[in-house]
């Protein structure tokens, strides 16, 4: 047995989560049994879809039990082995959540190949945001040469993607993020435009973009940047959704005005796809392709990313809380050992 660290679920939030909302233990690995593996966190990827699995509420995957580990995918060492496929020192990606080891079904691990890349984009541009982006945008949003794609949240890792790979495609690409900051750095890999939401005239800074309109909007955040997109979608416009970020702490309906009727006369009178989905519903016949291809596009410079390392494994409560409000600077990742 090996003594593991683990944060768990202590309470459900109400609204934004606190750290009082997670408890930190330390408890032994279970004893090793065939067809398992000992594996050690190295990097602890934090995501919003998390702040999901802390509610109740109806979503696409189960709930945390109070209690449970916190779900994350991860990159980890195999520390020991009984399974003939692996064995100690292979560096696998897993699903093992916030905690330093665990055993864990081999059949349940993927082992990353040989890179020169840091492990951590495993779990950023070449891992499950960067195939979000990919899936989400070629298979839904379908861009065209010469069409135009924003996406909100664009400096996280899935909407930096976007970006990056409509660029690739021939798209004109609209990029809007929080703050001079980002909207700096957008402008530096390459979008054609960057917005900073929060400034007071966003809406006539976004329609001032896009005089032709909005070919495709990849939807990571909703709320008031959905909002100011939505009167100008074009015919046809396809409207992939892959995260509602502004919403992910509400208690209770938006205030102001029902806009649901305008939304639906919107995608009525000009013709509007639109359609949420989940990336691994893509995987089984999209990953390798996405693996090669971005493999490519990262390594050729076509598509650069950004990571927001912190360190430690007690660092992830509040660096969670952080990327509800918008903290991060690109893929959030926890550096849990060496």
């Amino acid at each position: 047995m090996t003594e593991s660290m683990r944060i768990v679920l202590a309470s459900r939030p109400a609204g934004p989560p606190i750290p009082e909302n997670f408890r930190t233990e330390t408890v032994d690995t279970p004893a090793l049994q065939p067809g398992h593996v000992l594996v050690r966190t190295l990097f602890l990827s934090l995501d919003p879809y998390m702040r999901g699995l802390m509610s109740t509420a109806e979503s696409y995957a189960p709930p945390l039990e109070i209690g449970q580990v916190m779900a994350g995918a991860t990159v980890v060492d195999v520390l020991e082995s009984r399974d003939p496929l692996l064995e100690a020192g292979d560096i696998v990606l897993a699903f093992t959540g916030w905690q330093t080891h665990a055993v864990v079904p081999a059949q349940n691990v993927r082992k990353l190949e040989p890179t020169t890349l840091p492990l951590s984009t495993a779990l950023g541009v070449l891992g499950m945001p960067g195939f979000a982006a990919y899936a989400g945008l070629l298979e839904i949003g379908k861009p065209s040469p010469g069409e135009t794609v924003a996406v909100a949240a664009a400096t996280g890792p899935v909407g930096s993607a976007v970006g990056q790979i409509a660029k690739i495609k021939g798209a004109r690409s609209i990029g809007i993020a929080g703050g001079a900051r980002k909207v700096a750095y957008l402008r530096e890999i390459g979008f054609d435009a960057a917005l900073d939401h929060r400034a007071p005239d966003f809406a006539d800074q976004l329609a001032a973009a896009v005089p032709d309109g909005i070919d495709v909007y990849f939807e990571n955040v909703g709320g008031a940047v959905a909002q100011a997109v939505f009167p100008l979608l074009n015919k046809y416009a396809r409207v992939p959704i892959c995260g509602m970020i502004a919403d992910y702490n509400a208690t209770g309906s938006p205030p102001g005005p029902d806009r649901l009727p305008a939304f639906y006369h919107r995608i009525l009178i000009k013709s509007v796809t639109v359609r949420g989905f989940l990336q691994d519903e893509f995987a089984p016949t999209l990953y390798p392709d996405f693996l090669r291809e971005m493999g490519e596009w990262v390594a050729e410079g076509r598509v650069r990313y950004l990571e927001d390392v912190v360190t430690g494994l007690d660092a992830a409560p509040e660096a969670f809380i952080g990327l509800l409000e918008g903290r991060n600077f690109g893929k959030l990742v926890v550096k849990v050992a060496e």
